[in-house]
Formats: C-alpha cells, structure tokens, sequence
C-alpha cells in the first residue's frame, strides 16, 4: 500500500485538491501561474477596424436593479464575460480586480457579466474572494457585435463608443499598456 501511496502521491493530491476547491478554481490557479509571466496579453484594434459598439440591452445588477447599458456611453468600458466554472476565467480574476483597484476613480466602468446560470453563485464568488468590482447578469439578448462562442472575452469600448479592444481566452490585464489604453483621453 505505501508504494501504491508514493507512485500517485501527485494524483491522490489533485484529486483532493478538486474535491475541495473545485475543478474551476484548482484548474484558474495554475492558469494564473500562465498568466503572471505576462506572455498572454490584449491587443488593440486598428483604428480602421474599430466597430461601433451596441449599447442596446439591459442588465440586472447585484442588488437585482434593473441596469440600462446605455448608462455607460461616454466612458470606457471594460466588458467581461465570464463564469464561475470556467477556469481561465477564475485564473485572470485577481489581475482584473487588480486593475479595477487601480483604474476605478478614473472614467471607466467595469462591467462583467456572469454566465452562471445561477447569479447568486456568482455573488458569492466575488465575495468569497473580495473581489468589489461589480457584477451582472444579462437581462435581455446580447447585441450581436458582443457574441463570442467563448469565455472569458473581454471587450473595450472607447468614451466615443468605437470597440477598441476585444481579446477572448484568459488574459493579463494589469499591466501600464493596458491601464493607459483605459485612461486615455
């Protein structure tokens, strides 16, 4: 038994490991061990290829509110969908809150959107992990221009509403490029 133990002492410890912080977030930190060499990064859009974004459609907000997306014309937003299931998504988590941290006084609005079929898993997600960026769930049809066949996929769209940025798969967020894309003038 104790040659048994020492041959899969590794798989024995994922296992316990899944068991106890499940698949999703066992899996995202070693994702984020990808991630923190910054090899995984956003591009922008050429200007020439830049979309005008759709703001037409309507969120439900942590509080169950009602939030019109048109809200956010005028400022830059960072547009995040994602879920609690999926790992690369649970990976870039702490770099977006990073970001958010450092970027929040500024005129960009995060708004991530949660595909979790239950929105209270989602919740209670970010507050298990402290995470104070706010979160949404979609309450009508997504614009086609925001469709993805993935998660995560991050969009950013200028004050002047032209989608500047749009990156599906996990990415590094919080890096001096990326904050200035944000807060530029």
């Amino acid at each position: 038994m104790k040659k048994f133990l020492s041959d899969w002492w590794l798989i024995i410890a994922l296992v316990v490991m899944f068991y106890l912080f499940g698949y999703a977030e066992v899996v995202g930190f070693m994702q984020r061990l990808v991630l923190s060499t910054g090899i995984i990064q956003t591009e922008t859009i050429d200007a020439k290829d830049q979309q005008i974004a759709d703001y037409n459609f309507r969120l439900i907000g942590e509080q169950g509110n009602i939030v019109d997306f048109n809200r956010f014309k005028g400022q830059t937003v960072f547009l995040n969908f994602w879920a609690t299931w999926c790992p690369p998504c649970v990976a870039e988590m702490p770099d977006i809150h990073d970001l958010y941290e450092k970027v929040k006084n500024e005129n960009v609005a995060f708004v991530l959107i949660s595909q979790d079929e239950n929105f209270d898993k989602a919740k209670n997600f970010l507050d298990r992990k402290s995470y104070s960026f706010p979160v949404y769930q979609l309450a009508s049809s997504l614009p086609k221009i925001f469709s993805s066949r993935s998660i995560p996929t991050t969009f950013v769209i200028s004050p002047e509403g032209k989608i500047i940025a749009k990156h599906t798969g996990m990415a590094k967020y919080d890096t001096e490029a990326f904050r200035q894309l944000l807060v530029a003038d």
